[in-house]
């Protein structure tokens, strides 16, 4: 058997170390989705009256305390605008992601959710490509009653899935990246 010399041998490790270390394949580290501690939603009535602010809460995140949810109380035969925002407050300043999910407007929609009789909700903004977005809706009620509210916002949904457009989350696919149900009363 030949024996290798050291110049070959190292000429040999040298070139199999440059190979590997330029592979145009090196993992990209994913986008990782923004923390959201504090989700508002601020009912406004169209013909004047008191806002009825709609919260949740949950400083530390996932696990660790619980969260802070608080419902509310709307008027029957009324009609609400809603708006949402997004915050995360764990870091100072505070983040607003509202404003990164109105950039990203094509990437994002909320679904809600209502297991109040006569409670509806309707889109009140698009995106660029003309498809709902959620930060902005028309609350109406008709009679009393109680139930749930979920507002749900998912990140890359199919927009153009059976029913998504008028809100029906059964199709939407995509992630959830926040979901949050209120108790709310109508009276």
């Amino acid at each position: 058997m030949k024996k290798i010399s050291k110049f070959t041998y190292l000429l040999i490790i040298s070139s199999l170390l440059v190979i590997t270390s330029c592979s145009k394949d090196d993992p990209k580290i994913p986008n990782e989705e923004e923390l959201i501690t504090t989700l508002k939603m601020t009912l406004t009535p169209v013909s004047g009256g008191n806002t009825v602010t709609l919260s949740f809460k949950d400083l530390d995140g996932d696990g660790g305390n619980s969260p802070v949810v608080t419902g509310g109380t709307l008027l029957r035969n009324s009609s609400y605008n809603g708006k949402l925002e997004l915050l995360n407050e764990s870091e100072t300043p505070i983040d607003d992601i509202t404003k990164e999910i109105l950039a990203e407007a094509d990437d994002h929609q909320f679904f809600f959710q209502s297991t109040v009789s006569g409670l509806s909700i309707t889109y009140s903004d698009n995106d660029k490509n003309n498809k709902p977005l959620g930060l902005a809706t028309l609350v109406k009620t008709v009679g009393a009653g109680s139930g749930k509210l979920t507002v749900t916002l998912r990140h890359k949904p199919s927009k153009n899935a059976q029913g998504v457009a008028t809100g029906d989350i059964t199709n939407a696919g995509g992630e959830t990246d926040i979901a949050v149900t209120f108790d709310i009363v109508v009276q």
